[in-house]
């Protein structure tokens, strides 16, 4: 009798041990979520570096020594002809990077011919924006741009 107790576990221990599994793997599950949000607002805020980074290449190259054509339209997908966003193609790229990057949240894009301003929100938590513009700043913000602003908040 003793003899068939030893060569296996009893169902309420296999239960136990399920039970344990469970609750582990819930909040493994629940970690990788917030890491795969974070991960999106860092690619987000990749593009919108490159997207610094090669306005000033256009800015000192095709633009020359400016942005091209004020956009006003604060849409990257309906940038006005003729603007940095419109002319160069790793700028659009880059837009449309950080747009797959962000889900369903905003991108928005300015540019007087002086003075430019991208602004792209977060995913993990949408109340909340990278913003990078012609003066260097790269930063997160708490409030959307109103209007036509070239510069962050």
């Amino acid at each position: 009798m003793y003899k068939n107790r030893l060569r296996g576990f009893t169902l309420i221990e296999l239960l136990v041990v399920i039970a344990i599994i469970g609750i582990l793997s819930s909040v493994v599950l629940a970690s990788l979520n917030t890491a795969r949000s974070k991960g999106s607002d860092a690619a987000v805020q990749a593009n919108l570096s490159t997207i610094q980074t090669q306005a000033e290449i256009f800015y000192g190259g095709t633009g020359a020594n400016t942005y091209g054509t004020a956009n006003a339209a604060s849409s990257c997908s309906a940038a006005t002809a003729g603007s940095l966003f419109a002319a160069d193609a790793t700028i659009l790229k880059a837009t449309g990077a950080a747009d797959t990057a962000n889900g369903a949240g905003t991108i928005v894009c300015n540019n007087s011919t002086t003075a430019y301003l991208v602004q792209a929100q977060l995913l993990n938590d949408n109340t909340k924006y990278w913003c990078v513009d012609s003066s260097g700043n790269a930063k997160q913000e708490s409030a959307a741009v109103v209007g036509t602003a070239t510069a962050c908040l």
